[in-house]
């Protein structure tokens, strides 16, 4: 059962514009509510890419509140306001907004937040009418839908277009950098990018060699990664191979035992040294043993079976 809301960890988010703006205002008012922690990032309210959002909400724990000054710090939209909410009730955290009647602790706070909802739910059907209207009106004066710039095959309107796009795509990348890069950084140049797929795919991440090579090369080219993640992977031979692979499992996750990862190795279809598929606690010590010799940073201890 989550704690009363005067017990509950208080977590404070702020946000301004640009990194000429300062955030004190906000903070004293966070402080004043109570909050102990208080995450700051600056970003454009129209921006798709706030990291630190997007870890705040990944790290909240039961029972926690994020709280904000205005609704405007936090979403760039109601839909987006609603799909966080939505995010911290899945987590059975709470939201409480300062300046607006928003506190889903309170029998108040949830009706305002359905009166959101409702009215969220008429701007998308005013928005899709209006839309409709306008293409039917379009084509009754004997005009096409569409992008006028686009069908003509316009060089200045395709690359506007080819611009916005990118842009989606660099703010979607940031966003979610904090799930994939750590263990980019962990395995790489070392370890060959297919190794680095398998792991993240263990995990429940879905990428290619292709795509992940493109999304470092992306946060490369903005300077928020080591251009050093790009070089090619050295040569080794398949046992090599293998040791750096099992070394790169129990880098991304020191809380492994032996047995997970034997285990996660069997999922991966990787066979044992000596062809079979079964991994036993021991081989995979031995591999690990192996990439200490070779002076691989693993972590001060990974667990055994008792």
């Amino acid at each position: 059962m989550a704690p009363p809301l005067s017990m509950a960890h208080l977590i404070g988010y702020s946000r301004v514009s640009t990194e000429d703006q300062a955030h004190d205002a906000q903070l004293d008012e966070l402080r004043a509510a109570g909050c102990a922690e208080i995450h700051q990032e600056h970003g454009s309210g129209a921006s798709r890419a706030r990291p630190v959002l997007a870890r705040l909400i990944r790290d909240i724990r039961p029972g926690e509140v994020l709280v904000v000054v205005r609704l405007d710090r936090l979403a760039r939209s109601v839909s987006h306001l609603l799909e966080v909410i939505e995010t911290l009730e899945a987590k059975r955290a709470h939201f409480r907004s300062l300046r607006d009647p928003i506190d889903t602790s309170t029998p108040q706070g949830i009706f305002s937040l359905q009166v959101l909802g409702a009215v969220a739910q008429l701007e998308r059907s005013l928005i899709s009418e209006r839309t409709r209207a306008g293409i039917m009106a379009a084509k009754a004066r004997g005009k096409k839908p569409g992008n006028p710039g686009i069908r003509e095959r316009r060089p200045e309107a395709i690359r506007k277009i080819a611009l916005a796009r990118e842009k989606v795509y660099l703010d979607d990348l940031i966003a979610g950098s904090d799930q994939w890069m750590p263990t980019v950084r962990r395995m790489r140049p070392q370890r060959p990018w297919e190794d680095v797929v398998r792991v993240l795919g263990d995990s429940g991440q879905s990428w290619t060699v292709a795509r992940l090579r493109r999304a470092v090369g992306k946060l490369v080219t903005q300077h928020m990664a080591d251009p050093a993640l790009l070089r090619p992977a050295p040569r080794r031979n398949p046992e090599d191979r293998l040791m750096t692979l099992i070394a790169g499992i129990a880098m991304t996750d020191p809380r492994l035992s032996l047995r997970d990862i034997g285990a996660q190795l069997e999922r991966m279809r990787e066979r044992t040294p000596r062809g079979g598929l079964t991994w036993s606690a021991s081989s995979v010590k031995k591999q690990l043993d192996l990439a200490k010799k070779h002076g691989l940073a693993l972590p001060p201890e990974v667990r055994g079976e008792s």
